[in-house]
């Protein structure tokens, strides 16, 4: 981190776990339910797969933030673990699911700023809308990180508060028959359910938030895992509960066409008055995550230039420490694929949007699972391995399989977007590579050519 922000911590336990919960119930929870209305009840089993693979990995990330207490997350811990082509690799793929992801929470802010004023998503009003959004959320951040915890916090109280009220009053309005049959849609049952663990792990990225800022925050070894499972355990109930709520009142096919299913929910509980309420809720929902996910895709390339494996000028910060230049780039590559995905509707755009994000958050996810394992094998004199390792080696291995099973169910066309943009981060390795080795090639060449004896001096 920048040495501005080394004497100064500035993200306690609250602000993490705001982070976390802020990061993870955004978008997903406000929108989700009309991409999983195709499936049926069934989404509700891959809602609890999905939790029960977010607490494996939130608890993984939590043990790696005591034993490597470093900025940058994923990258830090897999660059740890694995080495440094692999930590590229990994900070090149969490960078592009965090301004892809911003992104997809970018469309989903058009989507319910929509219910007021429908012109707000839709063609170039609804570009310029999701747009604006996402450039204030930038200028908040480049204030530096301290002014971004303050509108998180704010942000997550204000989020909580519609869909905590919309789960108390709908659980009472819940009708049993709306979750008969269990899968309409007559697909396989387990490629149904991969297929919506993929979709609901969209809801659960950003469960390793409070990691990846490490340098600003305060007593890391203790705040960061504790944040890291409260924040996933807040996440994972209040997700089922919404949609059983939310499939419980409205029908499949009203959801699914839907820009602002719980709106609509809430419309069938309280009238227009609880559309309105639950609109504004979700705006203020995904302004908040687009705030934290802006925060996140500002540190990852900071923290990887900084360590030499991204490009320096994505290491230069401002006298706040806020890290500009990434939060620009950033910026200017979510906007790109704003603009990119505009052809498709609003429901479709943001399903592809989130499959991609999610994809490139679950390789350093696999890869995460099994950091600690390499660091005790690799040398168990800086880090001693725990008396019981099979309870360890249990939590790898459901993490691990959960981020495989889960890179199954996005499906081919996203895997391959994915795994393209991935491979693309290869020149810039070799770019960075080849620019970190020319000083130290010229020194050689300089120190081999004083050693040399002249032409003049051998006659």
């Amino acid at each position: 981190m920048a040495s501005s922000s080394s004497t100064s911590k500035r993200l306690g336990l609250v602000a993490c776990t705001a982070l976390v919960v802020g990061n993870m119930i955004g978008s997903g929870v406000f929108l989700l339910p009309a991409s999983l209305a195709a499936y049926g009840p069934i989404a509700l089993i891959g809602w609890i797969v999905t939790a029960i693979g977010a607490m494996a990995l939130a608890i993984v990330f939590g043990r790696l933030a005591r034993l490597v207490q470093k900025t940058g997350g994923p990258y830090a811990y897999t660059r740890a673990g694995f080495g440094e082509f692999a930590g590229f690799l990994i900070a090149w793929g969490y960078w592009i699911a965090l301004w892809a992801g911003n992104a997809g929470v970018a469309v989903a802010f058009t989507g319910y700023l929509g219910h007021f004023v429908p012109a707000a998503a839709q063609g170039a009003t609804g570009l310029a809308v999701a747009l604006a959004a996402l450039w204030i959320v930038t200028l908040v951040n480049i204030r530096g990180v301290g002014t971004a915890g303050i509108v998180q916090v704010v942000t997550t109280v204000l989020k909580l508060l519609p869909l905590l009220a919309l789960v108390l009053v709908g659980l009472a309005a819940v009708e049993p028959s709306r979750f008969t049959p269990l899968n309409p849609g007559g697909m396989d049952p387990l490629a149904a359910i991969a297929a919506c663990s993929a979709l609901t792990l969209w809801a659960f990225l950003g469960l390793e938030s409070a990691t990846v800022p490490a340098g600003e925050v305060d007593n890391p070894g203790r705040t960061i895992p504790l944040a890291t499972v409260l924040g996933t355990s807040l996440a994972a109930a209040l997700y089922i509960l919404v949609t059983i709520v939310a499939f419980g009142t409205v029908s499949l096919s009203e959801l699914g066409g839907s820009t602002a299913p719980l709106a609509l929910v809430a419309e069938r509980l309280w009238g227009p008055v609880g559309g309105f309420a639950i609109a504004v809720g979700a705006i203020v929902s995904t302004f908040g995550t687009l705030n934290g996910f802006t925060l996140l895709a500002g540190q990852v390339p900071f923290g990887a230039a900084r360590d030499g494996t991204f490009p320096a000028f994505l290491g230069e910060s401002s006298a706040s420490g806020a890290p500009v230049n990434a939060l620009i780039v950033s910026g200017l590559l979510s906007s790109a694929l704003i603009a990119m995905s505009m052809s498709r509707d609003l429901v479709d755009q943001f399903t592809f949007i989130i499959l991609l994000a999610t994809l490139t958050s679950l390789v350093p996810y696999i890869f995460c699972a099994l950091v600690e394992l390499v660091l005790y094998a690799t040398d168990p004199t800086r880090y001693r391995p725990p008396d019981r390792i099979g309870g360890l080696i249990v939590l790898a291995t459901i993490a691990f399989l959960f981020s495989l099973g889960a890179i199954y169910g996005a499906g081919a066309e996203v895997v391959f977007w994915g795994f393209l943009l991935l491979v693309a981060g290869l020149p810039v390795f070799v770019w960075i590579k080849r620019h970190a080795l020319a000083p130290r090639r010229a020194e050689q060449l300089g120190a081999a050519g004083a050693a040399s004896p002249s032409l003049k001096e051998t006659q």
